[in-house]
């Protein structure tokens, strides 16, 4: 076996490694699998230990053969807060933040765009496309501009227009859309082969989920190499998940970790929840330390705030469930009032947390309040990007507003 090839997350069939099309032909996510003996040879504790502190230090578990191609602003190695105040209100063993808005597009997205645009300068491209709610289509600008690619971003009209007008400062065509991620994301694959893009959406590659992965290799190494008994995090498309859970079992075949994996807890947005509803057994929204359940309105009543969570229909929605039944953990929507008061709390903790961010210490004290988290229990919350990023909604006048392909060329032709 080369040092890395693709298997299908479903069939277990394997295939070459390549750049795009990450579907196996049984329907199965395609993810990159490493020749971990040979990994093993360079890779070690010890040698980690003389690196330097970022998400490349891991980079024999990366698909990068041409180490010229790597696309770094920096980004990794983000803060492990520990909250001890917490810790003794709620009743729980350990309780930390993982501080992602401090990476260099001020999320956790950096992760996954220097890998994938990585990926994209070692196999040519010159221009790559994505759907996204904000903070994806800022860290593709970002390092498409550090790669000299060009980028074309698909955003929802209503995103935060201080995230959109991010996008052309890096010199990305940057178009709104009357619509949601799906919308944009069925644009751009009606124009992907006239227009040459890559589409560098969710699962459509290998690089995000491998990126996003180095969340999980950090963590455990932060952690002095021992797995956290429950990890809360915001899921809207799933990579992030997908990459920590892979993380976790590549470090465990290296024999660096031994025991039981973390229990996953996928936090949603109430109004839209496919990970809630997939399990079939939707965990009910309590009175929490800081919120009042009574202000939450029925889901089907609900419009989602434009955030990362808000994807109807993530690109793989099977195997996200089968990780979280997996580890034994759960899903749990929490409400916009929630999520507001969370912000709140974090902010007086000296945190900027995004919504997602805050929907996870939202998620918490439910769970806190329900029993389901235990006075056993080493916790860690995933802090996705920061809170001034949503400062401003609304959709900005200098930005074209499209629902089509057709319509994204006459604004091109214009």
């Amino acid at each position: 076996m080369k040092q890395w090839e693709l298997q299908c997350s479903r069939c277990s069939a394997r295939l070459p490694f390549r750049y795009q099309d990450m579907k196996c032909a049984c329907g199965g996510t395609l993810l990159v699998d490493y020749d971990l003996e040979h990994v093993a040879k360079t890779f070690t504790k010890a040698s980690l230990q003389l690196r330097y502190p970022s998400m490349w230090r891991y980079q024999e578990l990366l698909p990068l053969q041409d180490k010229a191609s790597i696309i770094s602003l920096g980004e990794g190695w983000t803060p492990l807060l520990r909250m001890p105040t917490w810790e003794s209100k709620l009743s729980l063993k350990r309780l930390w933040i993982k501080r992602e808005e401090q990476n260099p597009t001020g999320s956790f997205k950096s992760r996954g765009f220097s890998v994938a645009v990585s990926l994209l300068k070692e196999a040519g491209a010159t221009k790559a496309a994505v759907p996204s709610n904000g903070n994806a289509a800022g860290a593709l600008a970002a390092y498409a501009g550090r790669a000299g690619i060009q980028a074309f971003v698909f955003i929802p009209m209503d995103c935060p227009s201080l995230i959109v007008d991010e996008c052309p400062l890096y010199g990305a065509t940057t178009v709104l859309v009357d619509g949601f991620i799906h919308d944009a994301a069925a644009i751009i694959e009606s124009g992907r082969k006239e227009q040459g893009w890559v589409n560098v959406g969710t699962l459509k590659e290998p690089g995000r989920v491998e990126g996003k992965k180095t969340m999980g290799l950090e963590l455990a190494e932060q952690l002095g190499w021992t797995f956290p008994d429950v990890i809360i995090y915001p899921t809207g498309g799933g990579s992030g998940i997908i990459g920590m859970w892979k993380s976790f079992l590549e470090l465990k075949k290296l024999g660096f970790i031994e025991g039981d994996m973390p229990r996953f807890v996928c936090v949603q947005e109430s109004g839209c929840q496919p990970i809630v509803d997939g399990l079939g057994q939707p965990m009910a929204v309590t009175p929490t330390h800081d919120s009042d359940a009574s202000l939450a309105p029925e889901p089907h009543k609900i419009i989602p705030n434009p955030t990362g969570m808000r994807v109807p229909n993530p690109p793989d929605l099977e195997l996200l469930l089968s990780i979280v039944k997996q580890s034994g953990g759960t899903a749990i929507a929490v409400s916009k009032e929630q999520i507001a008061q969370a912000t709140q709390s974090l902010g007086a903790e000296g945190i900027s947390s995004s919504p997602e961010g805050a929907a996870t210490w939202a998620a918490m004290l439910v769970l806190c309040d329900t029993g389901w988290l235990r006075s056993t229990d080493s916790v860690v919350l995933f802090n996705t990007s920061h809170a001034m990023k949503y400062a401003k909604l609304g959709a900005s006048a200098a930005i074209p507003i499209i629902k089509t392909y057709e319509e994204f060329m006459v604004y091109r032709n214009i």
